[in-house]
């Protein structure tokens, strides 16, 4: 299984999105997405999202906490554990992302996008002020949604 981190940085009611475009063989390609990425080798879960929201924006993370655990159950690309973060970002001045595109998108309009069926279930809790929880989300071949399950802390 995979280890990764992801977190959704706020600046100004507007989070940073990735349009995940400039990858081949990316199975988020097309799809909008927070930052993050793999764990490496000794690395902690928060290192790690410091280092992607760093390398993919240039940003550095304020108020950083841990949202949730994510398990994604994914036959195409392999299992995954994700640990979810929310930030802040004083400036919302970023630099070039060689992954797609980034963009400051009202948190509002962030469920308009093109996203993960499974991102449309955890992102409204990151808006609620509950403790920390964990999904498991079940992926067929092809990338639709077949199952879910959400705990609470």
């Amino acid at each position: 299984m995979r280890l990764t981190t992801l977190c959704y940085v706020e600046h100004e009611g507007r989070w940073l999105m990735l349009h995940r475009t400039r990858k081949q063989e990316d199975e988020n390609a097309g799809k909008w997405i927070g930052l993050g990425g793999h764990m490496q080798e000794d690395e902690s879960p928060e290192e790690c999202i410091r280092r992607e929201v760093q390398e993919e924006s240039g940003l550095q993370l304020s108020d950083l906490q841990l949202r949730g655990i994510l398990t994604f159950i994914l036959p195409d690309w392999g299992n995954e554990l994700t640990f979810l973060y929310t930030a802040r970002s004083e400036t919302d001045a970023f630099s070039p992302c060689d992954e797609g595109e980034l963009r400051w998108i009202p948190v509002g309009d962030v469920l308009s996008l093109s996203l993960w069926e499974g991102d449309r279930l955890f992102l409204p809790l990151l808006l609620e002020k509950r403790n920390v929880f964990s999904m498991k989300l079940v992926y067929a071949p092809g990338g639709k949604l077949i199952g879910h399950e959400v705990r609470f802390g």
